[in-house]
């Protein structure tokens, strides 16, 4: 019996390797009510920018307000739930691709002393299509 519960651990634990392996790339930051989040996205040859918000935090939902490629639209992530998360997809689907490259963005939490809230944004892309993702710092003045 042990040795299937070994076997068991051990599986789980080479899944979870692999799973965090299909994301390329990790940012965590933090942002205040209204503060924009502004990412430039790069591939062959396209510009196309990325910019998200959140706008009110009540009763563990964070409403979120975002565009890409004008194309704008609202989130309500909610921590310890399935939507926890919300998905942009970087460029359509080819004829002959099975995945597309997509930007995953999840609410990790929530400072209500600082008014904070906490994200994780994830790039996936499995077929390495060189997708730059470059974030727009605020100008200080």
């Amino acid at each position: 019996m042990s040795r299937v519960l070994q076997g068991f651990i051990t599986l789980i634990l080479l899944f979870s390797v692999g799973f965090a392996d299909e994301y390329s790339l990790k940012w965590e930051f933090s942002l205040q009510k209204d503060e924009p989040k502004k990412i430039l996205v790069k591939y062959e040859g396209e510009k196309k920018l990325l910019v998200f918000r959140w706008t009110l935090y009540v009763n563990g939902g964070l409403v979120v307000l975002r565009s890409y490629n004008s194309y704008v639209a609202q989130n309500i992530l909610a921590l310890n739930h399935k939507n926890q998360t919300f998905r942009v997809q970087i460029k359509p689907r080819a004829a002959n691709a099975f995945n597309v490259p997509y930007i995953l963005v999840k609410f990790k939490e929530f400072d209500t002393k600082k008014d904070q809230a906490k994200f994780e944004l994830y790039l996936y892309d499995t077929e390495a299509t060189k997708i730059w993702l470059e974030e727009i710092k605020k100008k200080s003045g």
